[in-house]
């Protein structure tokens, strides 16, 4: 027996939360704020989605246009303007 979730909407839905939630950890104190910056700005957008689908029983285009809409929210805010742990000079 295997607990894998099957392809489709909500194996793409828990993809996109976990790719706004899971960015690199700050390399240095000094990068912490803007890692805290923009994780929060990725939080706010997974957020949104998640809300309209538990509270409101999903979306009028669809759990697709949703997921479309999260993996662009997180296109526009990439991960970047810090060091990441690991990261190379």
């Amino acid at each position: 027996m295997t607990n894998r979730i099957p392809d489709g909407p909500v194996r793409e839905r828990l993809a996109a939360v976990l790719e706004a939630l899971d960015i690199p950890n700050p390399a240095t104190v000094g990068d912490t704020e803007t890692h805290r910056e923009i994780l929060a700005e990725r939080a706010m957008h997974a957020a949104i989605p998640l809300r309209n689908v538990l509270d409101h029983g999903g979306h009028p285009l669809g759990i697709e246009w949703i997921t479309q809409y999260l993996c662009e929210r997180l296109a526009e805010n990439q991960s970047t303007g810090y060091r990441h742990w690991g990261e190379r000079p």
